[in-house]
């Protein structure tokens, strides 16, 4: 019996740690992937412990029956089911041209009016829609206290036309005029248009905080033209005068001249909002279009009507009254869109159609000034051609004058030149002969001092060559020993010298016998010595 309890202690023992790891890795542990979170739920000990619940609208703290508010990242997390709900949680992704507009539903309440909370996912204190939206990119939110919408970029319609949110891309030379739809306690910006502008450049906008309007600023032109008759083929209807004709019916500035005359013009203005004036063209009138159609056209028509019927017909075509006109109007024009803050570059009165039966006398009494003053001007023309025929027979003769006084100073010029240079042609000859001269007094001199130094130097050679014959027989004592030495020094080094004994005989009979042939023929009578052989040799 004891045997049996110690091996089942033993064995209980071995299998308590073994189950307990096998339990811990298996049942315990809970894997997320990548692109997932974890999101825990605490349940509560199941028999001994605090079973406190955490406060409704709140996350649940450490120990609290309830959600946390972390999050659990990628990987292995152990956490048995018994005391935890564990639940797989889907990043949010955000992705380019996209914002994501979150709300949170845990915090306290926000004070009455107030919508939007300021602060961070994870780090808020109010339910509300979050202040801050969310770029482009990944994120981990715990969707128990945070909802995200997903935004593109949004279009709204106004009255003052089109504005925008989310995803905002304001391109070169437009400028963005912010409309809060709250106050910013942080910013202390207020609620309504705000004086500054966003510059060109991507903005991501919460719609439930800001609204953008996106205008074009610098300068743009509006014309306000009649009307004119046209021919089937497009061309403008003319009149003899060559004025275009306005059609009975035409739009644009009309207006009765103070004389009764009735008159179209046309009129063309420079004009444009500059960055500061875009948030008040918002606020007071709305986008460029709406300035143009409720300020600046109705202020043209409105003061080139008004101005008009203050002249007469023939004013309004010639004269200094129809730039005083002109001058009025631009005055006039610009006071009015300054006090609208818009920028005005320049008004023109481009033209002014005068009726025919106004337009025709006038154009006759200009056609005759101009043809007497055209008259005048021939006869001036006729003057200065005459002068001008006057005076090219003047250069006529002027020229050849120069071309004979031309001729004259290079003819003297030329003789003055064929002089000097015969004058210099014979001092070079002079000079010449002077030179070969002095040239053969030097060949002569040299020959000469050549001769002398030729002779002196034979002589020395002479001298010298006697000195050593002398110094020579000195040195040997007699001329004789001298001579036999030069004898000696010159015999070759080969000679066969030979000794001869000659006895009774000739020296040519001897010859023979040293192998010499004597020419002269041996006498019979000769014989040879007795005792001598033939051809033999003595040493």
């Amino acid at each position: 019996m004891t045997d049996l309890i110690r091996k089942a202690g033993i064995l209980l023992v071995v299998l308590l740690p073994t189950g307990g790891f096998l339990f811990h890795w298996s049942i315990n542990r809970f894997y997320v992937e990548e692109g997932y979170s974890l999101q825990l739920r605490y349940k509560g000990p199941l028999i001994i412990g605090s079973r406190q619940t955490a406060r409704a609208g709140h996350w649940a703290s450490e120990g609290e029956i309830g959600i946390l508010q972390k999050l659990r990242g990628p990987g292995r997390h152990f956490y048995c089911p018994v005391w935890w709900e564990r639940t797989l949680v889907k990043d949010l992704i955000v992705h380019p041209r996209q914002v994501g507009v979150v709300t949170c539903k845990l915090g306290e309440d926000l004070p009455a009016g107030e919508y939007l909370v300021d602060g961070d996912i994870g780090n808020t204190k109010h339910k509300g829609i979050l202040r801050k939206v969310l770029h482009p990119g990944r994120y981990r939110i715990n969707p128990y206290g945070y909802t995200c919408q997903i935004v593109e970029p949004e279009t709204i319609k106004s009255e003052t036309g089109e504005k925008h949110a989310g995803w905002v891309e304001i391109p070169t030379g437009y400028v963005g005029v912010v409309t809060n739809l709250a106050s910013n306690p942080i910013t202390k910006a207020s609620k309504g248009v705000q004086a500054d502008v966003l510059p060109p450049g991507i903005y991501p906008i919460n719609s439930r905080e800001q609204q953008i309007d996106i205008v074009e600023i610098g300068y743009r032109h509006t014309t306000i033209r009649a009307e004119k008759l046209r021919n089937p083929d497009g061309s403008l209807q003319i009149d003899e005068a060559g004025e275009p004709m306005i059609a009975a019916d035409a739009t644009g500035i009309e207006f009765p001249s103070s004389d009764g005359f009735e008159i179209h013009m046309d009129f063309t203005a420079i004009w444009g909002l500059m960055p500061e004036q875009a948030p008040h063209a918002i606020d007071t009138i709305g986008n460029v279009d709406a300035v143009e159609n409720k300020i600046v056209s109705p202020q043209i028509e409105s003061i080139c009507r008004n101005n008009g019927s203050k002249y007469h017909a023939v004013e309004l075509l010639v004269g200094e009254d129809r730039e005083k006109f002109q001058q009025v109007n631009l005055d006039e024009f610009q006071k009015v869109l300054t006090e609208k803050d818009i920028t005005l570059l320049y008004g023109l009165v481009r033209h002014i159609y005068i009726p025919k039966e106004v337009r025709k006398p006038i154009q006759q009494s200009f056609i005759a000034d101009e043809l007497k003053l055209t008259r005048a001007q021939e006869q001036e023309t006729a003057k200065a051609e005459a002068s001008l025929r006057e005076a090219e027979k003047t250069v006529d003769l002027e020229k050849e004058r120069v071309d004979v006084n031309t001729e004259r100073q290079f003819q003297t010029e030329l003789a003055e030149g064929d002089r000097l240079a015969r004058g210099i042609d014979a001092e070079t000859e002079r000079l010449v002969a002077a030179i070969q001269k002095e040239t053969a007094l030097l060949k002569a001199s040299a020959f000469e001092i050549l001769g002398e130094a030729e002779n002196q130097g034979k002589k020395l050679v002479e001298e010298a060559t006697a000195g050593r014959f002398k110094l020579a027989v000195d040195a040997f004592g007699t001329p004789s020993a001298y001579n036999n030495w030069i004898f000696a020094t010159r015999l070759p080094d080969d000679v066969d010298l030979k000794l001869m004994y000659a006895g009774q005989g000739t020296l040519w009979t001897d010859m023979n016998n040293l192998g010499v042939r004597a020419n002269i023929p041996l006498n019979q009578n000769h014989t040879q010595q007795r005792g001598v052989p033939r051809n033999s040799k003595q040493q």
